[in-house]
């Protein structure tokens, strides 16, 4: 049977006076009068040839047949519903070209996989991403949005923390067997690291209200964090490494860590951006995204040690 358009109203409207617990409630949602909500019960029964509601002066209670339909009208309702706020999703879509930029293995590790599960959800912002360790000037590039491990004080430019990264000190096996393992933190200054160069040159660790503060040494230097982890994993020292980075290489064997009863200073994760990208609402979408994505997926494996 072909249902009308007067008829899909009605069958709307019943649902809302169902939903809301009266005709005036139902009334005042809908923007009707008392009186057209009524007209619509009552032309919907005649219709029907069916009594869907019992009614009195305090409450309207559902017949068994009023029951059957009312669940039937109710996912009209919300399919119609859901169509609207479809279509206002794609009228208020955002659209245009983001340029990013981060360094070269937090890049791949972490903000990749974000930016896929971002693109998916917002299929109109084009991506730009620039992987680079150097520091990339934002104003002169026009970037929209670096991600960077420190507030820099670029002037003018606005910054939002995204994460806060866990460490963890890291060896390989072949290099314990060879130089044996730091059991407290006076060891670690007879022990060769791998120095990344973008980092400072002490490293602090806490236990307690206890703190100790070494100057590591080393004969292989670097500016990328995944040279630094490689060569790491090939036998040549320690290193401090974010958790995110060490956890998939310790499942793998190739890593291992030490002192794990201390604790070391966290990683701050920032997004850096101009200031006149402040409103910019795909920038702040992203910028929820991420703090999000980090949130859910880095600490995981902080949980996992």
């Amino acid at each position: 049977m072909n249902v009308s358009f007067e008829r899909l109203k009605s069958m709307v409207v019943f649902a809302q006076v169902i939903e809301q617990g009266s005709l005036s409630a139902a009334a005042k949602h809908l923007g009707l009068s008392r009186a057209v909500v009524s007209y619509h019960l009552k032309k919907l029964e005649a219709q029907l040839e069916v009594k869907l509601l019992n009614r009195s002066t305090r409450s309207i209670n559902l017949t068994e047949a009023g029951q059957a339909y009312y669940e039937r009208c109710r996912v009209i309702a919300e399919q119609a519903s859901a169509a609207n706020q479809q279509i206002e999703n794609f009228k208020n879509e955002p659209i245009g070209l983001l340029k990013i930029t981060c360094p070269v293995n937090v890049g791949l590790q972490t903000v990749v996989p974000a930016l896929n599960e971002f693109k998916n959800i917002y299929p109109k912002i084009e991506l730009d991403v620039m992987l680079t360790d150097e520091v990339v000037n934002i104003m002169k590039e026009g970037i929209d949005l670096a991600i960077r491990g420190a507030p820099l004080p670029d002037s003018g430019l606005q910054a939002s923390k995204l994460a806060t990264l866990k460490t963890c000190l890291c060896g390989a096996p072949e290099y314990f067997l060879q130089y044996g393992r730091p059991t407290n933190p006076a060891d670690l200054d007879d022990h060769q690291w791998v120095i990344y160069k973008l980092t400072s040159g002490v490293l602090t660790l806490n236990k307690g209200s206890r703190s100790f503060s070494i100057a590591p040494q080393g004969s292989i230097s670097t500016n990328n964090a995944a040279a630094r982890t490689a060569f790491v994993e090939a036998g040549h020292g320690l290193a401090r490494i974010p958790i995110y980075d060490a956890w998939p290489k310790i499942q793998a064997g190739t890593l291992e860590t030490v002192l794990d009863d201390y604790v070391l200073n966290d990683i701050n994760v920032y997004g850096v951006f101009p200031p006149g990208t402040a409103n910019s609402k795909k920038l702040r979408l992203l910028l929820h995204f991420l703090k999000e994505y980090f949130s859910s997926q880095i600490n995981l494996s902080s949980a996992q040690l």
